[in-house]
């Protein structure tokens, strides 16, 4: 509560200077602010492949997102930004998107529908940045917070966000939440989860080979109670010569009304290095357990961990420790990565499988890629065994 009151004295004071900023603003500063806009355009295309066991059929989606982006010029430090999505099914909807019943096949959750995935206002003064509306957010590597940009339906956040950088070397950055728009929407009954959501991260920037974050979440949702959790913790990117080092610890605890009573603890370690034309990489990350209930990030990116077929959406009461490996290189403009987990439970012993996720990006030509995934997971004693290929065009005017 007190957390609240604080928030809402702090917007309180700013939207005061805000608007007493803007009454100020003249008619032409807004006239340049149109006249410096921009406009932009993006097109992904994807062929989606699943074979899951258990499910009857194959899924194929074949799906288009059209995004149209458009941002003003600034007028006395305010600006505007707004961007469209639409996604379209290419085909039949041989596919699980998670709103159309059809469960004899495997979930490829993209479903079709037009979302108006950004509309804020903006306003910059000195080293403060204020945005508030909906928004894309993205903290540090997306472990706890971002925006899951591989679903043709990205996941933005309804709410104020207030950002301040002190120097070269510190930067604290605020978001409250009241709504977020998830890749299931734009309608339907998992389309959103409301809430009273504090995100916080600061960034200490020792120098351009050294850099700390520090974050702390307090997530109370209504529509999803066994969601909301209190986190505190902080990771460690450093270079070493031709090494680097990530490192993060993290505690979590139950908060609001979330049936379950916790306290579970995260950390990652993961180091890479450069030998000839490889790079080469290891790490193992542990969501722990307690009293039945595993360590839990609701609002991250989860595609990028625990592997591409996205076994490990929702943590399992057993915990998680994923010991992986990677090799990438380049031959020519073509980039390659393989990556291998062994996954298992992080109390109670249990293997729950391995995967094996590749990797090949070329760029067909400006503003145009092409990306080709393959993955495969084999499950020893969760889920069941599953291949994916994907299949992946983005042009951008």
């Amino acid at each position: 509560m007190k957390a609240l009151n604080l928030s809402i004295v702090c917007f309180t004071t700013f939207f005061t200077s805000l608007f007493s900023t803007l009454a100020q603003a003249d008619w032409q500063s807004v006239q340049q602010a149109v006249a410096d806009s921009k406009t932009s355009l993006n097109l992904r295309y994807r062929f989606e492949w699943v074979d899951q066991d258990g499910r009857p059929e194959d899924a194929l989606a074949s799906t288009l997102r059209s995004r149209l982006s458009w941002k003003s010029g600034s007028a006395n430090g305010f600006f505007v930004q707004w961007e469209l999505d639409n996604v379209a099914e290419l085909g039949d909807d041989k596919f699980n998107n998670t709103r159309n019943g059809r469960a004899d096949y495997p979930v490829v959750a993209d479903p079709k529908g037009t979302d108006l995935n950004q509309a804020y206002l903006g306003y910059k003064y000195g080293n403060w940045l204020m945005i508030l509306g909906r928004q894309r957010i993205n903290h540090n590597d997306e472990r706890f917070v971002g925006g899951v940009g591989w679903r043709q339906n990205e996941q933005t956040f309804d709410g104020y966000r207030l950002q301040y950088e002190i120097n070269q070397a510190v930067s604290l950055d605020y978001s409250y939440i009241y709504n977020v728009n998830r890749i299931f929407g734009p309608t339907g009954p998992t389309a959103n989860l409301n809430g009273g959501l504090h995100l916080f991260n600061a960034l200490l920037k020792l120098d351009k080979a050294h850099q700390f974050a520090f974050y702390g979440y307090d997530m109370d949702f209504d529509s999803a109670a066994a969601l909301s959790n209190r986190t505190l913790g902080f990771s460690y990117d450093g270079t070493f010569d031709k090494v680097k080092l990530h490192t993060a610890y993290a505690r979590q605890s139950d908060t609001g009304n979330n049936p379950d009573s916790y306290s579970a603890d995260y950390w990652n370690l993961e180091i890479g290095t450069q030998l000839a034309a490889f790079n080469l990489g290891a790490g193992y990350e542990v969501l722990g357990s307690d009293n039945g209930k595993g360590f839990i990030t609701p609002l991250a990116t989860l595609h990028k961990f625990q592997g591409f077929v996205d076994q490990f959406l929702a943590t399992p009461g057993t915990g998680i420790r994923d010991l992986y490996v990677k090799l990438g290189t380049k031959v020519g403009k073509m980039a390659w990565t393989a990556i291998w987990h062994d996954l298992s439970a992080d109390t109670g012993g249990l293997d729950y499988g391995t995967e094996l996720d590749l990797i090949a990006a070329y760029p067909l030509a400006d503003q145009i890629g092409l990306m080709v995934k393959y993955a495969h997971y084999s499950s020893d004693s969760f889920a069941t065994d599953t291949s994916k290929f994907w299949t992946m065009v983005t042009v951008s005017f």
